[in-house]
């Protein structure tokens, strides 16, 4: 049953010390984009909170560049990591995963940290970000820690996120240039479809053996994941057909996909060991 949108009040903080202090007080619904909870807020299943605004803070729509290092805020739209030339050169998996993010009207209005937040197994940015090992600062009023992105998912909807926090940015190390990289997503359209599964995928190559790979992958457990078991198997590894094999099995018994409306456990698993498989014919 569609929601009454005059039930629910709306706050925004002239500043993104007060918008922490309100937060701290347990009793509001944080919104940015809003891409997200206007869905829910549409099926009725949003929470009767009112809802703290932290879309106008500056301090949250940022990207900082050095030589190490790139800092996303997490108020940084969908758009935003599309036209940086940066992403585009450096993070080429954000950067399509970026474009893959519903409508233009959605990724004008959309922003990465909503995306990792909302805690989706099919969202379109983790992948990319699990395979740059991302790291997370995460901000309140009692001060700021930062983490492993990889850690972050708990559970089916569940972050190591605190109720009086908010995530302030996600930093990518700029290491992965030679590394050869590779992203699919697989939907029932080519544009503005929820990933039935996605990859995204780095190795580096030497003497003709793998010596460094990552894999994040969309829709295959209760929360975005890398792959691991695969990785180990493939690291220090010729890519040849026992290797394929070996990853392909690895992939089977790390994933647990579901049956939903969008595709079958079964699907999912063959067409992501096919991407995978892929992956390593094009290295």
């Amino acid at each position: 049953m569609r929601a009454n949108v005059t039930e629910y009040d709306l706050i925004a903080p002239a500043t993104l010390t007060a918008a922490l202090a309100t937060l701290a007080e347990g009793r509001h619904t944080l919104i940015a984009g809003g891409t997200e909870l206007m869905v829910a807020l549409s099926a009725g299943r949003l929470p009767k909170k009112p809802l703290l605004s932290i879309n106008h803070f500056s301090e949250l729509r940022f990207m900082d560049v050095t030589p190490e290092t790139i800092t996303i805020g997490s108020g940084t739209t969908f758009t935003d990591l599309r036209r940086h030339p940066m992403i585009a050169s450096d993070f080429p998996l954000l950067s399509q995963a970026a474009s893959w993010t519903g409508s233009i009207a959605n990724q004008n209005r959309g922003t990465l940290g909503g995306n990792i937040v909302n805690a989706s197994p099919a969202a379109d940015s983790p992948p990319a970000l699990l395979a740059y090992d991302a790291e997370l600062t995460l901000i309140s009023t009692a001060g700021r820690r930062t983490m492993p992105y990889r850690d972050f998912y708990l559970g089916y909807k569940k972050t190591a996120l605190r109720p009086d926090e908010l995530l302030h940015s996600i930093t990518l190390k700029r290491i992965f240039h030679g590394y050869i990289s590779y992203t699919r997503k697989v939907g029932t359209r080519n544009a503005q479809a929820i990933s039935k599964v996605a990859i995204a995928a780095l190795a580096r190559m030497k003497n003709g053996f793998i010596e460094d790979i990552r894999i994040g992958a969309a829709s295959l457990r209760e929360f975005p994941i890398r792959l691991t078991a695969a990785e180990t198997i493939l690291t220090g590894k010729p890519i040849n057909a026992a290797a394929i094999a070996a990853a392909r099995a690895a992939l089977f018994a790390e994933t647990r996909p579901i049956d939903d409306i969008r595709s079958t456990s079964n699907y999912r698993s063959i067409v992501a060991a096919n991407l995978l498989e892929e992956f390593l014919q094009s290295v």
